[in-house]
């Protein structure tokens, strides 16, 4: 972060000797001077340190030694005990920019060029301390130029571990299979703009992995990329110039950016950010389908600024993976199993050494809020006040994988890996597990996972030979908004998602959990169900309208099943679990409003259900009722007849229904709240990924006197599982050791 560059230049200013070192994660600074000078040092060390730099102070004290001649950067010290933190990977500074856009700079047009205040970090460290040995950069050797820059204390290029020139750095390499002759360097760049103008797809290598990449205003090459990757209707990210004078203008004349979103786009990490589109909006019509929202990013490295203003236009920037899987890394492997969707590959050969797909956020109830973690936000260390009594891993659950390594109160989360139901996911996953505990010094004495049996991460635990617990799936989710807002009292949390395995054997996803970490209960849930087919609800939205009916004795014939045979294995209780997921239920509104039969990707449905919301309505009234178990339960009954009327509009069902279950929150909160004091009302799980619903009880809820949360740094979705694993179990230790 050129944060040992910086003390050395004010420790010269304020005329101070001694010198500053890296210790693996802390600085060690030793300053000689008079007593006014070094306070004013200290103060300022804070208040002027980089932009990257978050420094805190960790201790002071006088020190006696010999006398300095000057003031200097010493060589990293490789302390065992030191407190080791892994940096993200950051996106191209303005100074670089200008670097590479000034015809006299040695650097101009270079695609790898960085110094200490941006450039990769995660994806290219091989091992402590950050050296340039330890590093993928290590094999290139550094010419004259850069290596005076690098050995320059006032040069800001001191010591940055990527550093590089055209002279001694990485090279670009374009490979098109129809054409024998590779292109390289300034003739790889200009043949990969042809070829996107040309309406082909090439797979780009970044930082963090490849993208697919074509023109996103080219609705053919659209239709292709989508047809190529078996991804016929899931959203693509698209990347769009940043002008010099307004990094947003371009953006602006396709999407309304509200202040919240327009400071994401162009914060430092460099996110992909969900808004909403304009009136003006050109795009290709394949790029989001059926949605009011696109995903919109800016360039974050050299490569993509010069691809996108060459290119002169937006362009769709797609994860380059076979979906689900982790984003692809390695030349050679992402030729093979990119060959049937790229027509051609913008290769470098600066190793990446473990994937970063990019992170996704949306704003929601005035506030970013992450979909997914990973370049420039991940890894992301927690520090939180329950202790671990041992090093553990927890893994998370088997949608939309992240894994924690916990050790004493840090817990550090890894960027998002993919769906654990492919070989290489597992093979990713394992390799994270591993750098993690090299990186950082630890290793794990045991292994925190879901309940589910049946899920990957869970398997995966059992066959390591350590140590497992388990948490139950919503208690994990309940955890991790505890975790993160870190208050005492009772909490409230609602917890919905699609589906996770409940305590009672059923599939749960619509529940509200009263207590705090590693003492939580089941206050309040959702009419159950009996769900045709398991799984296959999720992806076949009918089988959950089918199933409400049902529930109800009422007629419901669905044309996806002619022959009757999900009624009859639903009368015979074949393959039918009982599930309160609230998530299904937002499923069974799409399939009965929108007819989504069947969907392409998780939570197809109710997206589209979101996106023809407008305007608060009343809803339906939902009888809450007390079982025989004490548990409050909301009925959702009543919805199907107003989802089913078609003399109402489609956009008037979606809100009604939308505000309907944003009632089933509030009524269950209000009468929770007469028979136990709650301090902290929580939203958690994936369904809260909805804008809609989520403003919507956030501002019902607070007009009826709660303070609310929601996830901010880490996904509400499955995403934040481990993290709430990890504060679940230690929590549930501290319980039984103060039980005794």
């Amino acid at each position: 972060m050129g944060f040992r560059p910086f003390v050395y230049r004010l420790a010269v200013e304020h005329g101070l000797t001694g010198y500053v070192r890296n210790q693996l994660g802390e600085v060690e600074i030793v300053a000689a001077g008079c007593a006014s000078k070094l306070e004013r040092f200290e103060r300022e060390l804070i208040e002027r340190a980089p932009p990257l730099a978050r420094p805190e102070l960790v201790e002071t004290s006088p020190l006696d030694a010999p006398a300095f001649d000057d003031f200097e950067i010493s060589p990293s010290s490789e302390a065992s005990d030191a407190s080791i933190f892994i940096p993200p990977d950051y996106f191209m500074c303005d100074e670089c920019r200008t670097d590479i856009a000034d015809q006299a700079d040695r650097r101009f047009r270079y695609p790898f060029t960085n110094c200490t205040q941006c450039g990769p970090r995660y994806t290219l460290i091989e091992a402590l301390p950050y050296d340039r040995p330890n590093t993928s950069m290590a094999h290139f050797e550094l010419c004259e130029d850069c290596d005076r820059e690098y050995r320059d204390p006032a040069d800001r290029r001191f010591h940055a571990e990527p550093v590089a020139c055209p002279v001694c750095g990485p090279s670009l390499t374009f490979t098109d299979p129809a054409c024998p002759d590779d292109q390289h360097e300034e003739a790889a760049l200009s043949a990969t703009v042809e070829a996107i103008r040309d309406g082909r797809i090439v797979a780009v290598k970044g930082i963090g992995g490849y993208h697919l990449v074509c023109d996103a205003r080219d609705e053919v090459a659209v239709a292709r990329l989508r047809r190529r990757k078996h991804r016929p209707r899931k959203p693509l990210a698209v990347m769009f110039p940043a002008d010099k004078e307004d990094a947003l203008r371009s953006i602006r004349e396709q999407a309304m950016l509200d202040d919240e979103s327009a400071s994401l786009i162009t914060s430092p990490a460099r996110p992909i950010v969900l808004v909403r589109k304009g009136g003006d909006y050109d795009l290709a019509p394949g790029i989001a389908p059926g949605l009011t929202e696109i995903g919109v990013f800016l360039p974050y490295s050299p490569l993509h600024e010069l691809l996108l203003s060459d290119v002169g236009g937006p362009l769709v920037a797609t994860s380059g993976n076979v979906s689900g899987e982790p984003v692809l890394i390695d030349n050679a492997e992402a030729e093979a199993r990119l060959k049937t969707v790229a027509d051609a590959f913008l290769q470098h050969d600066r190793p990446i050494v473990r994937p970063a797909d990019d992170s996704v956020y949306r704003t929601i109830a005035h506030q970013p809020r992450p979909i997914r973690i990973g370049r420039g936000a991940a890894p992301l260390e927690m520090q939180v006040p329950w202790r671990q009594t041992v090093p553990t891993l927890a893994v998370g659950g088997h949608m939309k994988a992240t894994l924690a390594l916990c050790w004493d109160d840090r817990i550090v989360i890894s960027p998002h890996i993919g769906e654990m139901n492919a070989p290489r996911s597992l093979d990713v996953f394992e390799k994270v597990a591993s750098d993690l505990q090299a990186l950082y010094g630890v290793t794990v004495e045991r292994i925190v996972c879901d309940a589910h049996p049946g899920y990957t991460t869970h398997r995966w635990a059992r066959q390591q030979g350590l140590p497992v617990e388990t948490v139950w799936h919503h208690r994990a989710h309940a955890s991790a908004i505890a975790g993160e807002h870190v208050r005492s009292g009772r909490w409230l949390v609602f917890a919905w998602d699609g589906v996770g395995f409940g305590e009672d054997g059923s599939l749960w996803g619509g529940e509200a959990l009263l207590g705090t970490p590693g003492d939580w209960r089941r206050a309040a849930s959702l009419k159950s169900f009996r769900l045709p087919g398991g799984e296959r609800a999720g992806r076949e939205p009918w089988r959950s309208a089918a199933a409400l009916h049902w529930e109800c004795d009422l007629a419901w014939q669905p044309d996806r099943d002619p022959e009757g045979l999900a009624r009859a294995a639903w009368d015979n209780n074949l393959n039918c679990p009982t599930s309160s997921a609230a998530g299904r239920l937002f499923d069974a509104a799409a399939a009965i409003v929108l007819g989504c039969d069947d969907v392409s990707f998780e939570a197809e449905g109710p997206m589209w259900l979101e996106s023809l919301c407008r305007e608060r309505r009343p809803g339906v009234d939902l009888p809450l009722t007390k079982d025989a178990e004490g548990i409050w339960r909301s009925d959702w009954q009543a919805l199907l007849p107003m989802l089913a009327d078609e003399s109402l509009s489609a956009e008037h069902r979606a809100e009604c229904f939308h505000a309907s279950m944003a009632q089933v929150i509030v009524d269950q909160a209000i009468k929770l709240r007469t028979e136990y004091d709650i301090d902290h009302l929580g939203l958690t799980g994936g369904v809260f990924q909805n804008r809609f619903l989520s403003d919507t009880c956030v501002e019902q809820l607070s007009a009826s006197g709660f303070e609310v949360s929601l996830a901010s740094a880490l996904p509400c979705n499955d995403g934040g599982l481990c993290f709430g694993q990890a504060i679940e179990l230690a929590a549930r230790d501290q319980r039984n050791s103060a039980d005794g």
